[in-house]
This record gives structure tokens, sequence and C-alpha cells, in this order.
């Protein structure tokens, strides 16, 4: 299978713009035999990197407050008609895709939002919506924790493939309910930058046995709004380059096959081979041949919390 990240810059809050990118660049990869293609987190609408670099912590604060009402505003609901859009561009140029959202609640949860991976089958349309079981840090102050309902591996052209956010990679039972699904390609996605993921790229390929494609994106100042409530201070501050990348690709026996892309935008794209992954689990098969169930066993609660069960109605 022929697999490609999509190191790109987004239309940063800005989801019609974003998702119009997402679209021309599902054709682009399409035309050059991509038959999955994977963005990086959060792609759509943008991670929050302000949080980070303003105190996003300030309690109360009239600009964190604005800030993140944009934010809000700038989310999507996975029934919405941008995901629609995508949906439909996949299925029209026959490919697969993983692309990262800032997935708004619905109902109850309309303030609420979840950092998202949403698995598009060119053929079924969305067969998957995982949140982001927990966010890192400072992330926290503007996502929720998320729940293992798509924490699933999918089929796509004959390859089993699964994928975590960010950090929850370093996340070993939640690399292991992967494994456990039979995966072939490990998908991590990152806003970007090499150094946040590194060590755990390589890890993740050896000790699965798999094949761990690793997308980051590009982010500077300039993708930003004028009327982002944080950008003038930022950009006074002495901020421009937020994200500069560093997509890779790493075999099963750890061999890395693409070293980290730095600073350069477009499809990082690269056909692997299972017969590589067939031959590491000679050795080493951790859900498999080398897992002991009956002394460890995982369990994993997969329902998705519903805001809408917080309400009932009943006749009067």
């Amino acid at each position: 299978m022929k697999i490609a990240g999509a190191q790109i810059r987004p239309k940063w809050l800005d989801k019609a713009g974003t998702t119009q990118r997402i679209i021309e660049t599902i054709g682009a990869a399409a035309a050059d035999g991509v038959q999955l293609l994977v963005f990086p987190e959060a792609f759509l609408s943008g991670y929050p990197f302000w949080l980070c670099r303003t105190d996003g912590a300030s309690f109360d604060s009239a600009r964190q407050r604005t800030a993140y009402a944009q934010f809000l505003e700038a989310s999507v609901e996975t029934d919405s008609r941008e995901i629609t859009w995508i949906v439909e561009a996949a299925r029209d140029h026959r490919i697969s895709v993983h692309v990262g959202i800032n997935e708004r609640g619905r109902s109850a949860g309309r303030g609420t939002v979840h950092c998202s991976l949403l698995t598009i089958h060119q053929d079924h349309g969305l067969v998957g919506v995982h949140r982001k079981l927990i966010p890192t840090y400072d992330e926290r102050l503007c996502w929720a924790y998320g729940d293992a309902h798509g924490l699933k591996v999918h089929e796509i052209a004959g390859v089993r493939v699964g994928g975590l956010c960010c950090w929850e990679n370093w996340m070993p039972l939640a690399r292991f309910a992967l494994y456990s699904g039979g995966e072939d390609l490990h998908v991590s996605v990152w806003p970007g930058n090499a150094a946040v993921a590194e060590g755990i790229v390589g890890a993740i390929a050896r000790e699965g046995r798999v094949w761990s494609l690793s997308v980051h994106g590009l982010l500077s100042m300039a993708d930003v709004a004028d009327d982002f409530e944080f950008k003038r201070p930022l950009e006074e501050a002495g901020y421009d380059m937020i994200f500069n990348g560093g997509t890779s690709l790493v075999a099963p026996d750890g061999s890395t096959v693409i070293e980290p892309v730095i600073a350069t935008e477009g499809l990082i794209a690269y056909e692997i081979d299972l017969e590589r992954v067939r031959q590491g689990r000679q050795s080493l098969d951790v859900s498999g041949h080398y897992y002991r169930p009956d002394i460890f066993k995982l369990q994993i609660d997969d329902s998705r919390f519903d805001e809408s069960s917080l309400w009932t109605s009943q006749a009067p």
C-alpha cells in the first residue's frame, strides 16, 4: 500500500479554508497513487498553540475566554458539512484518509471540544472517530478527555491500520489495544516539530513489528488570521515559526526509512510492504505468541459518552 503524510499548512481556525486545502490535497495524493493519506493532529481547524505561549491557565482571563470562544466556533461536529465534503472527496478519488480534527460536542456538550482522529474509508465513509484519551499538559485547558470507543484498527486496502494522537502514543495499554487488533501500520499524528515524537516512533515499530508513520504539520504566524485574540501579542513577542514539520517513517525492524522531514511542505509518500511485518513477527508478536493471556488481561470499556443521555424526556 502506498501511504503518505500531508505535511502542509492549515488556514488556522478557518474551517472552510482548511477543508478546501484537505480536499485539494486528497486529489493530489490520489493522482500520485496514494491509497492512505494522513493529516496532522487537530489539522481541522488548528492546534491550540497559543495556550503554552500566553499563560493559558490564567483564571477568568478575558483574553483567554475570547480565544477559547474563537477556537470553539472553529471546531466541527462529525456530521458537519465540512466532514461530509471530505468524505465525499475521499470516495470520489478512491483514497482513504486519517485526519485530526477539533470535534465539538453536541446538545449538552456544545461547549466542549475533543481532539479526535477520523478514519475515512474510500468505500465505507467515516468508519472511526477516536477521541484522544488524555490531552497533554496545557491541552487540558481546551480539550476534554476522550474514550475508547474509537480505539480500533480498520482494514484499508488489505492493511490493518490503527492511529493515536500525539503523546497518547506513550500510553502502553493504548498501543497494546491496537496491536491486539492485528495492526500492520501504526499512524501517529502530531501538531508539528520532530522533537515531540523523539524516541516513540521507532519504539512503536520495533515493539509492535509494525510500520510506524509519524505525521507532523507546519504552522507560522502568517497562517493565523489577524482577528485572532493573541495574534498581535505573539508577533510582538517575536513568535513566527510555530511548527516546522518532522514527518517520518520507520520500518517494522526499527530501521528508519524516512528521516524527519523538516521545513518542507508537501506529500511525504512511501510504498510499504507487509512482508516485512510478517518477517518481524517470527521473533516477536506482542499480542500473539509473545503474549501471556493466562497472566495478563486487558479490559477495554469502548462505550462512547453521549451528551444527549444527560437529558431524558418523559411524557406528561
